[in-house]
């Protein structure tokens, strides 16, 4: 219990210190939209990196070196646990946006940090704003922000390794004709899903996987890539779990 209790101390005092820092956010990105997500970034990373601590979570990251540091991708994550984006936003290596549901537009000053970090909100029930919200995160990369989707949908609460995807989160790739980097978690739900309200010291393990190149792919393995992508990661998670 004390470890939640200064997670959320010190998460309190970050948001209550964000009605300060968020305006002075809003008027850097009048002169410089660049300088307002790397300054953005950086304070959200230290501040999902103190977390980590507190919480006492350790990993073994394999492969990061795949990721592309010249160049916008989309993120395809696994998806357990809260601590999924608390954990991987801080080791992205440039501005980054991650789709959330559209329920998260409610919690005010964290809803405030997700768009000054380029974040694009799903409505899952309305086709149409969802056809936009591809297309905004498609247009995103090609200005050279990265994004990062959970393409279960949802949190996987069930004892298999992974939900079915949803092949349009692989929309964003094809419009953008961007690279796929999969990331595949293992083990973040042991952190506090699976023994809430405890925060419990944690060994969490993530893989990398090779890029996926979109561009020169034609229509069929553009239709195969969510069973390709999903097959790629069930065998890096099924080497993690081992």
């Amino acid at each position: 219990m004390i470890r939640l209790i200064f997670v959320l101390i010190f998460v309190l005092v970050f948001l209550l210190l964000s009605f300060i820092i968020q305006p002075i956010m809003l008027l850097i990105g009048l002169f410089s939209r660049h300088g307002r997500d790397v300054v953005c970034q950086g304070l959200v990373n230290w501040a999902f990196r103190v977390v980590l601590f507190l919480s006492g979570v350790k990993a073994d990251v394999i492969g990061e070196e795949n990721v592309p540091k010249d160049e916008a991708v989309l993120y395809i994550l696994n998806h357990n646990s809260f601590f999924d984006i608390i954990f991987t936003y801080p080791r992205v290596p440039r501005p980054t946006g991650y789709i959330a549901k559209k329920e998260m537009l409610k919690f005010l000053t964290l809803t405030w940090w997700m768009m000054l970090l380029n974040c694009e909100f799903l409505d899952r029930k309305d086709l149409r704003k969802g056809m936009k919200t591809i297309n905004d995160s498609a247009d995103k990369i090609k200005n050279g922000i990265s994004m990062a989707i959970f393409p279960e949908g949802t949190r996987n609460k069930t004892e298999e390794p992974m939900l079915p995807f949803h092949a349009g989160s692989f929309k964003i790739a094809e419009k953008s004709d961007c690279k796929i980097v999969p990331v595949v978690l293992y083990n973040t739900a042991n952190i506090f899903e699976n023994h809430l309200p405890f925060l419990k010291k944690t060994h969490i393990k993530v893989e990398y996987l090779p890029p996926v190149d979109v561009a020169p792919l034609d229509r069929d393995a553009r239709k195969e890539l969510p069973d390709r992508i999903r097959n790629m990661m069930l065998e890096s998670y099924a080497k993690l779990s081992a």
